[in-house]
């Protein structure tokens, strides 16, 4: 935000106004029209918390129909009586008004769509003196796919894990940074992803998802990059590659650690020089992506071991995220299960009962919010026809993932003395896919696993079901 222009069009109406009540923005005609001028959500405050003049994209997204001049922005914004600092929240204005400089923090915000994640970054304004502490401007950019509440598509979050990560998305999402999403299965890599990508200025533009754990390898590089005409048996046609439909957008690359060692350094010229060549073709062509990737894996190991370019690693991993487990946001998962239950079944309005919120939030669910949902699915199948979920219902779904065909075998049994845990594993999954009679998406959901990572440990083993 152009903090300085700001400042010098508020300090040149200011000489001219000499009373500073909740009146006075009616006395403020320039700056309310260079704030109108600017596309994000303004505001201006004075050290009281007043909203002295707002721009038309701040009245649309978080007034109510009734003037928002001469209201407190915690009114507003949070339908508080009390500053955001007085209520247990980070508040950008107190800090600022202690550090004298510009302060951003992530909040939660009533709007009347309802509750919205907003990146907001506060700065003090300047007198001709150099002094500060009288007025702020105050941005605000909110998070689409980002929710507080149940009611939309998209990440969902209240607890301090949550709002951690939901922090790092919002700082990296505006740059051209590359990002690595960390965290174990289920934990809504490709929701993280799609996030990053709305908050940044590709908005508007593709997001392009690549399996890396599902695509053959022999298959990749054509996949990833195009080919042309005749370039293997089979071309019969050129192709565009995923990367030159992200052109202009994102490209995600979900497994990232899937990807084969000969075609890591590929991937490593595009990111460092932006060109790349189809297969069969040696005319070099441009790509303008911005690159998200996500991995469960320990890339450093495989770096260790030889299985991963050191050198891609540095450049996947700009700005790493981990992603929390449900097991650290115990708090999120009545919110995520009213979400889901709401998704799978809008007609009906499942309900939780208190009991069985209780029971979900002392489970630790290593499948995280996919083993949530799948549990859930089965607790509606269990409950009778009752449409309020209780826990006997949910212990007894639980129950059932626990003792699925393939689950003990796959997850809970231990290996026989002598026999390496890779054989054993692999006996196990051979075993479990043979009582699903091959059905790799029925074993993958009593696992509590998504299909394409029961693919990757198959491959990984080099099984050659």
């Amino acid at each position: 935000m152009p903090a300085q222009r700001v400042n010098e069009n508020f300090m040149s109406t200011a000489r001219s106004s000499s009373s500073r009540s909740a009146a006075s923005p009616a006395r403020l005609p320039e700056l309310a029209s260079y704030l109108d001028s600017l596309p994000e959500p303004h505001v201006v405050l004075d050290e009281h918390y007043r909203i002295l003049a707002a721009n038309a994209p701040y009245e649309r997204q978080f007034g109510d129909g009734a003037t928002v001049i001469g209201r407190t922005c915690h009114a507003v914004s949070h339908h508080s009586p009390v500053p955001c600092d007085q209520a247990g929240e980070s508040c950008p204005l107190a800090r600022a008004r202690d550090s004298g400089q510009r302060e951003r923090v992530l909040h939660l915000h009533h709007t009347p769509q309802g509750e919205v994640y907003v990146d907001i970054a506060l700065v003090p304004l300047r007198d001709a003196q150099g002094r500060s502490g009288r007025y702020y401007v105050e941005k605000m950019e909110p998070l689409r796919n980002a929710h507080g509440a149940p009611g939309g598509d998209g990440l969902i979050g209240r607890s301090a894990a949550f709002r951690a990560m939901l922090e790092l998305v919002a700082r990296v999402g505006p740059s051209r940074a590359s990002v690595l999403l960390l965290g174990e299965s289920g934990t809504g890599k490709e929701l993280v992803a799609r996030a990053v990508h709305d908050a940044s200025p590709r908005a508007a533009q593709p997001l392009v998802v690549v399996d890396c754990a599902s695509m053959p390898e022999s298959l990749f590089e054509s996949e990833l990059f195009g080919h042309e005409k005749g370039a293997f048996t089979g071309a019969h046609a050129a192709k565009a590659g995923l990367v030159e439909a992200a052109d202009g957008g994102t490209l995600f690359l979900d497994e990232v650690g899937d990807i084969p060692l000969t075609l890591q350094v590929k991937l490593l010229r595009l990111l460092e020089s932006g060109v790349y060549r189809r297969v069969g073709q040696t005319e070099l062509r441009r790509a303008d992506v911005r690159l998200v990737s996500a991995t469960h894996r320990d890339l450093h190991a495989m770096v260790a071991d030889g299985r991963f370019r050191e050198d891609l690693l540095h450049r996947l991993g700009t700005f790493p995220i981990a992603l929390p487990p449900l097991r650290e946001r115990r708090e999120d998962i009545a919110l995520l299960a009213d979400a889901l239950l709401a998704r799978m079944a809008p007609d009906r309005r499942y309900a939780l009962s208190p009991a069985a919120i209780e029971r979900l939030r002392r489970h630790d669910f290593p499948g995280n919010v996919r083993e949530l949902r799948n549990v859930l699915e089965r607790a509606t199948l269990l409950s009778d026809g009752a449409t309020t979920i209780d826990a006997d219902d949910i212990e007894r779904a639980l129950a059932l993932g626990q003792s699925a065909p393939g689950r003990a075998t796959a997850a809970t049994q231990r290996p026989a003395a002598g026999i390496p845990l890779r054989e054993a594993e692999r006996d196990a999954l051979r075993a479990a896919l043979a009582a699903h009679r091959g059905n790799r998406q029925a074993l993958a959901r009593a696992l509590g696993i998504s299909l394409r990572t029961l693919y990757r440990k198959l491959r990984a083993l080099n099984d050659p079901v």
